[in-house]
């Protein structure tokens, strides 16, 4: 039996029933006045599915409120699954495809798609190579960047129309910035990677005196065809970045720079999760929904 033939993806009261599991797992909390007690359920033909009132702020509610859901006039089964479908799909899937597997409009979808990509952000950055830990340093270039170049100019060979991403793996993290030059990215690396970390880079120049600032730094010189010295490499970051590349050249195709964190975060997530299964992430990805919005203006503006 499928796991998309579960009651929640397709039953508004059972989809309901399976966030409240989540976002309150020992019971109804009032998201106006943070009360559990005096919670009432409302029935009858007209009450939405889940619907409750407070009985000491006297206001509404249901579980949807304070989460990447709320306001949604989209059914809460369908949202479940645009979440399983995003948290299984491995190269992503498009808000085209979520168009027509959901039956919504594709601006639907794509909004959809995009709330669901900020309840994927961490919203704080760890600290990477605590304890002396590895980690792996990379940059890659993604699209077409119009604030550059324009669009009716010749496409030309080198880097500087692309946006850049830096990524960080002992747990994927990775973000736009503006440029490669060492005095932006150092301190980004000084600031989320501990001093006692051992870093692994290319022969990039912008990491050259990276062991002025860490207990180690190692690197690979892939110009001299050179890929890995016997535990120095990074075939890790490089590997996260083929699945992302894949993801953004094959289903998404084109992403304007405002939008690229997201995306991200997207891969992010299903990178940092890879080790459980599809319903556990379905799982995680639920429970960082929790204390998130995104209006569809904010969504526009990036």
């Amino acid at each position: 039996m499928s796991v998309l033939s579960q009651p929640y993806f397709h039953d508004e009261a059972a989809a309901v029933a399976k966030l409240e599991s989540i976002v309150w797992p020992t019971g109804p909390v009032c998201p106006h006045c943070g009360s559990a007690e005096k919670i009432y359920a409302i029935g009858g033909k007209t009450a939405r599915a889940g619907l409750r009132k407070c009985g000491n702020c006297r206001k509404q509610f249901t579980v949807t409120v304070g989460t990447v859901f709320e306001s949604s006039h989209v059914p809460l089964h369908k949202w479940l699954q645009a979440v399983y479908l995003m948290a299984s799909s491995k190269k992503g899937i498009s808000a085209h495809q979520l168009h027509r597997t959901l039956e919504v409009t594709y601006k639907t979808a794509w909004f959809m798609a995009h709330r669901i990509r900020e309840a994927m952000r961490t919203g704080a950055f760890d600290v990477f190579g605590a304890n002396g830990g590895t980690v792996e340093v990379d940059e890659t270039f993604v699209g077409n960047d119009r604030t550059i170049k324009p669009k009716h100019t010749k496409k030309g060979r080198g880097y500087a129309h692309k946006h850049k991403v830096l990524a960080l793996v002992d747990r994927a993290q990775s973000m736009v910035v503006d440029d490669l030059k060492a005095a932006t990215l150092v301190p980004i690396l000084k600031e989320r990677i501990a001093a006692g970390a051992r870093i692994m880079t290319d022969e990039a120049g912008q990491y050259r005196f990276l062991n002025r600032d860490f207990a180690e730094h190692e690197f690979v010189s892939h110009g001299n065809g050179e890929y890995g010295r016997g535990d120095i490499h990074t075939n890790t970051i490089e590997g996260y970045f083929s699945i992302f590349k894949r993801g953004m050249n094959g289903v998404y195709q084109h992403c304007a720079k405002r939008h690229l964190h997201r995306y991200l975060a997207e891969f992010d997530f299903r990178y940092n999760e890879r080790e459980v299964d599809d319903p556990e992430r379905f799982t995680l990805l639920l429970t960082g929904a929790i204390g998130k919005r995104l209006m569809y203006r904010d969504s526009l503006a990036g």
